[in-house]
């Protein structure tokens, strides 16, 4: 990377020490805290979130039209995910293992904890443990085509795309033919012990390439790694 890249990296690694002290600070103000990937709420405080708690009936009755037809049509997407998940994991424990590339661990990113909440209904729960479930899964689907990726085609596009992988940021740029010669091996070298480094440049002191795992970080979600 260049210096400029190098200092942007290392601002971006600051930045989430400190979003991350100030998820710790949020949680203790709302009364729980994280053990590994367990929560515990002060006592007495899961009773005063059941008061909040929208009945069936309530909640049904609020619900439009719109809301209850669409429904069976929401919750079939998790016939396509369980096969998207399904299928990734295959394809990773094969191909990835022929390869020698380091594997994704799926419990970094599907982290089903929201459903236990007390101030949720058995809908909203549900829901949540749904939405969980769906973008867990499509994290998961990311961080294992980024690393295929960063095995087979290392290269920037050459128009600006939205919100890219975090990988990404360390591929070569386009056109950069001689660069892409001389350290694709380097790239996939990176992938068999997952230092997630830009291969074959140096990097700032202690910045490596931020696992996707980042963005459950960023959210502050309980059971976030």
């Amino acid at each position: 990377m260049t210096q400029r890249l190098e200092a942007l990296a290392a601002e971006i690694v600051r930045l989430q020490g400190e979003l991350d002290r100030e998820i710790e600070q949020r949680r203790k103000a709302l009364g729980w805290s994280l053990k590994g990937r367990f929560t515990a709420f002060e006592q007495g405080l899961v009773a005063e979130q059941r008061k909040l708690r929208t009945g069936l009936a309530s909640y049904l009755r609020r619900s439009s039209a719109g809301a209850i037809l669409t429904a069976p049509l929401i919750y079939s997407m998790i016939v396509p995910l369980i096969l998207i998940d399904l299928w990734t994991s295959l394809y990773q424990a094969v191909c990835f293992r022929a390869y020698g590339i380091v594997r994704v661990r799926r419990s970094d990113f599907i982290a089903l904890d929201r459903g236990g909440l007390a101030y949720l209904n058995g809908i909203e729960a549900l829901n949540c443990l749904y939405c969980s479930y769906g973008n867990g899964v499509i994290a998961y689907v990311r961080e294992v085509s980024s690393r295929t990726e960063q095995y087979w085609c290392p290269i920037k596009h050459a128009v600006r795309i939205s919100a890219p992988h975090d990988r990404y940021r360390a591929f070569l740029e386009y056109g950069d033919a001689e660069g892409y010669r001389s350290r694709l091996d380097a790239f996939r070298a990176a992938l068999r012990d997952d230092s997630g480094q830009d291969p074959g440049e140096p990097s700032a002191p202690g910045v490596t390439m931020a696992p996707a795992s980042v963005s459950s970080r960023i959210s502050g979600e309980p059971g976030a790694p």
